[in-house]
């Protein structure tokens, strides 16, 4: 059974993860709740594998949606993982 999907609530749901890396990124997140770097770094890394998952998905590949902020929080993600 082939699940359909709609792409506009993807990118929707996706939205919340490049606002995420990029707050972090950015130092506007609060961190306060979080025990260390590596936990920040491990929500930065959840958030950039949410976002290549759903930039995969063949709907949203077919899309001729402008993705390039989605592409930009991966590329932030990583960066930040890197520096820190």
């Amino acid at each position: 059974m082939e699940i359909e999907r709609d792409v506009t609530q993807i990118l929707s749901a996706a939205d919340d993860s490049v606002s995420l890396i990029n707050a972090i990124n950015d130092g506007t997140w609060d961190v306060s709740n979080y025990e260390n770097q590596e936990e920040i770094n491990s929500t930065v890394q959840r958030n950039v594998d949410h976002l290549e998952i759903i930039l995969a998905y063949e709907e949203v590949v077919a899309d001729s949606s402008d993705k390039s902020s989605y592409n930009s929080a991966i590329s932030t993600g990583k960066a930040f993982i890197a520096a820190h």
